[in-house]
């Protein structure tokens, strides 16, 4: 896989709106002049919107043309280091047929995102580039008051330092608070609670090691049977990611997606699996029981599976390469990359 740069002070960053285009409605643009500020001031980074990012949600859904056009020319674009998305949704995968995998594989550039960007990392993976399934613009950028201390300083030493034998650790706070998005709740923060069950081992001891690769659970169901969902055998040996988002799927539907992973063999092929926190700890322990019940039926009851990491809609969430290589120490419950995220 091709890794990109790490980051610098005085970078320039672009802002794609590759699914949902809320970032640029009237009622919610506030989100990015907080993200440009933040990302800016604490970061050290030149922030710019790509041409059709912030035209609001109406425009960006009926042109997924124009998205993916923002995506190239981003990755075109040499004075452009990173391409951070502004937020999830539910139909980037409408920019399949504008892709030029060619494009990202000779401008590789970092790429951040989660939720629906999920679709948008197996992009990258097609082509063979790393990416950074994390924080996004409108929501953790965005974050009223201030960034939570763990996803911020994921950014910090994953996205501007070497990462080679970095431990990936549990938050010790959670949010399962809201705050709606008006302009009146700006000086309002999230409550935190404080984190009681780290990671948990729920199958399989000693240790794994592979390349990381997934997302968001409920977006794999989009991409099967595209060019962009790997064949059974480019998932031999790599490590599962998989996370779940704010919709709070039932388990029952938890079942029924990890049975499909089944029968496609990628269970019997993988090395292990990466579970992010459900979103406000909903259906912790139920989820717990499917995985174990779908291993059982698939004969893969030793898989390693470490289960409660802060990724994707775990508020807040943590950071992640995808396609670089990991250990999981199930006797340690420890994460930790086997090189470097980035290229100095």
């Amino acid at each position: 896989m091709i890794k990109p740069k790490l980051l610098k002070k005085g970078d320039k960053i672009a802002i794609v709106s590759l699914s949902w285009g809320g970032l640029g409605d009237k009622e919610l643009i506030h989100k990015y002049y907080i993200a440009k500020e933040r990302l800016e001031n604490d970061f050290g980074l030149e922030v710019v919107a790509m041409t059709n990012a912030l035209k609001g949600s109406e425009f960006v859904y009926n042109h997924p043309e124009l998205r993916a056009k923002d995506l190239m020319e981003a990755f075109k674009d040499e004075t452009i280091k990173g391409v951070f998305c502004a937020i999830g949704g539910d139909d980037s995968i409408r920019l399949l047929p504008y892709i030029d995998y060619d494009v990202i594989k000779n401008n590789p550039k970092i790429f951040m995102g989660y939720s629906d960007t999920t679709i948008s990392h197996f992009m990258l993976n097609k082509a063979g580039v790393v990416s950074y399934y994390g924080p996004s613009v409108m929501c953790e950028f965005g974050e009223y008051v201030k960034m939570f201390d763990y996803t911020k300083e994921a950014v910090e030493n994953i996205l501007f330092e070497n990462t080679e034998n970095y431990y990936v650790k549990s938050s010790e706070y959670w949010s399962n608070g809201h705050v709606s998005w008006n302009e009146d709740n700006i000086n309002i923060q999230k409550e935190l609670t404080r984190e009681e069950h780290g990671y948990e081992v729920l199958s399989g001891t000693g240790k794994a090691t592979g390349q990381l690769l997934g997302g968001c659970i409920d977006v794999f169901p989009m991409m099967l049977e595209t060019e962009i969902w790997p064949k059974v055998d480019e998932w031999k040996n790599k490590i599962l990611l998989i996370e779940t988002s704010e919709e709070k799927m039932p388990p029952n539907y938890l079942l029924y997606y990890l049975r499909n992973l089944g029968v496609q063999g990628i269970l019997n092929n993988i090395n292990g699996i990466i579970v992010g926190k459900p979103i406000g700890e909903t259906y912790y322990e139920e989820y717990k029981e499917i995985y174990l019940k779908v291993l059982k039926e698939f004969d893969c009851e030793e898989l390693p599976i470490i289960y409660n990491v802060n990724i994707g809609h775990a508020f807040g969430t943590g950071l992640l390469p995808l396609g670089i290589n990991y250990e999981m120490d199930l006797d340690a419950k420890t994460i930790r990359f086997l090189e470097s995220a980035t290229l100095d």
